[in-house]
């Protein structure tokens, strides 16, 4: 167990009951205003809620229970996702005029309802027109067919999609001649992957959600739950009243982070709960910086792990040489904070016993972002928070189909299992397949739209995504889609990439959700967890088919010949092959009811100090601020570095107007209370956002951000953010941007 259990009252937010007077989530309304929204179709909803797994986030609960705590497990990321799988399917003749539907909104396009029926729109038309599915593959097959495999590429995104859409999403590009397969992965934790399999061996979490409870420290880097994960508030909760004391390391003190009220709690339900303990405010981009510095106290202090460095590890005289050479002075200017800060964190950290550190998308979306996921492994080796209960490294994963895409090979850079795509591994697969796989690496999502841009890629396969909203620039990112020949887009609703004008044509295929899959579908969640998910068949929805259907309809239309290597009769077939592919993912085979799981490398990885990495050890990692120095700005003290921040969101999906964590809306632009007086403007004026790429009108928003840093809700500020700056090692964009800000008349 943790150190010493906490009395309830010193966790209590306030005694006034239900956070009355307080901004914050109305969970109970919301659940009101859901079910009516819903009400049509309740008992579907229900049905899905109590059998399905959960297709918000990588949790992974299954119906309204999960692994870690004892009760009803639920939160309102799954329920703002409900409508999805309710609504009908809407008349083909809606999207008969694509110039009416590019003034609507993406929420407005989602109201539409769902795609129900095959749409097919050629250059020039006014909009798409309904056609059968063997008028698809008639047309696509040969087209496709005469496209060099080069010139080719397909997406998958994360949005509730399964293991078995994954894997024949990928063998099926393979087959077909083309590394070039993507998911959403790529976009969100690459640089963790980079970092964990540098350091570890593995590119997973290595803990389980129940470490929380042993453990005497928990640290999060650049995450926010409250927002993005909510049900793993009720874990932190429950950790807090063990006595895990929490940190957290954000260029904005998250209200939500700081109380919250856990609506299953009774007490924090009532009063709320005070979720952490103490916030450092890292300047935006400061986090390597603030790593360093931290590493560089706890080894000079020798609160290090000396007898496990020696015998388990390797490079940490590499590291501790490159450390001798920084100045904590220096790089704690660069972070945005004091060398006080840094040694009293540096300070927590050596006096835990056991620690869980948690990163995401604050960490990952910068241009450092595997540099500094290496710096959180290289601290976690240090005290040896990893392999020990209560211990571990947490990346955290928003989506619930996420973890899983690279672990089955949707990814240009590797195989299934998460294998580097060289000479020896693609022998092995095409012994293992029976077709020739490619021998070179894939083009990842940024590069094949790169090419795009330049004419280069003739036919793009895009399950869900919408690059529109997710990627830096839009409108370049619209102009590269616009000069690809053959689009295939396949998702429930209808989005904006869709409505770009095809440079030839662009098909809209209506799909299933993962409740209505053929014969069910697994996940893989956060904590290596993988769960089978029922089949709920519903009506309503046309001729929708299953992903994997449509993606093997699509190979043997291009190849006819391909059939024999791609054919999977069932979900079962493709779980069967999986198992023969990924080793790890041994039972797999066996899932076919509801309830049924596994966890991949058990509870925890790395135990007994065994890493999987070349030699058996971990490795430290010599990273290190390549300019530690504080960031310039102009004369007028008018430039920021601005971050995209995620509101009340589900990825690009915008559920609600105003965040009710923070009160914000959508064109707020948040500012620190310093930095809002030098400017001389207050909450609400209007100010104009400046960058290299582009501009953006919003409104101040006063908040506890760190001074000399903006945040702007994502996919508002896209627009400003430069698309040829990318993280080098994993080719992730950086999704920040230096911005002048100037104020406008009130």
């Amino acid at each position: 167990m943790a150190a010493t259990r906490r009395p309830l009252r010193e966790l209590l937010h306030s005694w006034i009951p239900f956070g009355l007077h307080e901004r914050k989530p109305r969970h109970y309304l919301e659940m009101v205003r859901i079910a009516w929204a819903n009400r049509r179709r309740l008992g579907y909803a229900w049905r899905v809620l109590s059998h399905g797994v959960c297709d918000g986030c990588a949790l992974g609960t299954a119906g309204l229970k999960d692994w870690t705590l004892d009760g009803t497990h639920l939160c309102l990321v799954r329920l703002n996702l409900m409508r999805l799988n309710t609504m009908e399917a809407f008349a083909p003749e809606k999207a008969s005029d694509v110039a009416a539907l590019s003034k609507s909104t993406s929420r407005e396009l989602r109201e539409l309802g769902r795609i129900g029926w095959p749409l097919r729109r050629r250059r020039g038309e006014r909009g798409f027109t309904r056609v059968s599915f063997d008028e698809v593959w008639r047309e696509v097959g040969p087209k496709w067919r005469a496209f060099e495999p080069r010139r080719t590429a397909m997406y998958v995104t994360s949005r509730g999609v399964t293991n078995e859409v994954y894997y024949v999403a990928q063998k099926v590009m393979r087959r077909l001649g083309s590394n070039s397969v993507d998911n959403s992965a790529r976009l969100c934790h690459a640089p963790s992957t980079v970092g964990l399999k540098a350091a570890i061996g593995h590119a997973a979490t290595t803990c389980s959600y129940r470490d929380w409870y042993e453990a005497d420290l928990i640290v999060f880097f650049g995450s926010n739950p409250a927002n993005d994960q909510p049900v793993a508030m009720k874990y932190l909760e429950g950790a807090r009243r063990r006595g895990a004391r929490v940190l957290l390391v954000n260029a904005y003190a998250e209200p939500g982070m700081q109380r919250y009220w856990v609506p299953s709690t009774a007490s924090s339900a009532l009063f709320g709960t005070k979720m952490s303990d103490r916030t450092y405010l890292v300047k935006v981009g400061g986090d390597l910086a603030f790593l360093t510095a931290v590493a560089k106290v706890v080894v000079e202090r020798g609160w290090h792990a000396p007898e496990f460095i020696a015998a388990a590890t390797t490079g940490f005289e590499e590291l501790r040489a490159l450390l001798a050479q920084q100045s904590v002075a220096e790089l704690a200017a660069a972070a945005g904070v004091t060398a006080a800060d840094v040694e009293e964190f540096a300070r927590e950290v050596g006096a835990a016993k056991r620690a869980v550190l948690v990163w995401s998308m604050g960490i990952t979306h910068h241009v450092e972002g595997a540099d500094a996921v290496k710096a959180i492994a290289n601290l976690a080796l240090l005290r040896e928070f990893v392999g020990r209960p209560g211990c571990g490294l947490m990346p955290i994963r928003g989506h619930s189909g996420v973890q899983g895409g690279a672990e089955m090979g949707a990814y240009s850079t590797a195989l299934p299992g998460g294998v580097a795509i060289d000479g020896d591994s693609a022998r092995r697969f095409s012994e293992l397949w029976g077709f020739d796989v490619p021998h070179e690496p894939g083009l990842t999502t940024v590069e094949y739209l790169e090419a795009a841009g330049r004419g280069e890629l003739d036919g793009l396969y895009c399950i869900g995504g919408n690059f529109l909203e997710t990627l830096p620039q839009p409108e370049r990112v619209a102009a590269a889609l616009a000069k690809i020949p053959l689009r295939i887009h396949t998702d429930l609703v209808l989005t904006s990439q869709m409505l770009v004008e095809p440079a030839d044509t662009v098909f809209v295929l209506p799909a299933r959700t993962r409740y209505e899959q053929r014969g069910g579908g697994t996940e893989t969640s956060i904590e290596r967890r993988v769960i089978f998910s029922p089949e709920l068949p519903r009506d309503g929805i046309g001729e929708a088919r299953s992903e994997w259907e449509m993606l093997l309809d699509f190979a043997k239309a291009v190849r006819p010949e391909a059939a024999a290597q791609l054919d999977f009769a069932d979900g079962a077939a493709i779980r069967a092959d999986i198992e023969r592919a990924v080793p790890v993912y041994r039972g797999i085979a066996a899932l076919s009811r509801e309830g049924d799981q596994f966890q991949w490398g058990g509870p925890a990885l790395c135990t007994e100090r065994r890493f999987a990495t070349s030699d058996g050890k971990a490795h430290f990692q010599a990273v290190a601020p390549t300019a530690p120095e504080p960031r310039a700005v102009d004369g007028n003290g008018r430039t920021f570095r601005l971050a995209t921040r995620r509101g009340k969101q589900f990825n690009s999906m915008v559920q609600h107007d105003v965040d009710a964590l923070t009160g914000a809306a959508r064109d707020h632009i948040f500012m620190s209370a310093a930095d809002a007086a030098r400017l001389r403007v207050r909450r609400d004026d209007p100010i104009l956002l400046r960058g290299a790429v582009g501009t953006f009108r919003g409104r101040v928003f006063i908040a506890d951000v760190a001074v000399g840093t903006l945040q702007g809700h994502w996919p508002e500020v896209n627009g400003l953010l430069p698309a040829n700056v990318l993280e080098p090692k994993s080719l992730v964009p950086d999704y920040n941007a230096d911005v002048e800000v100037e104020p406008l008349p009130r």
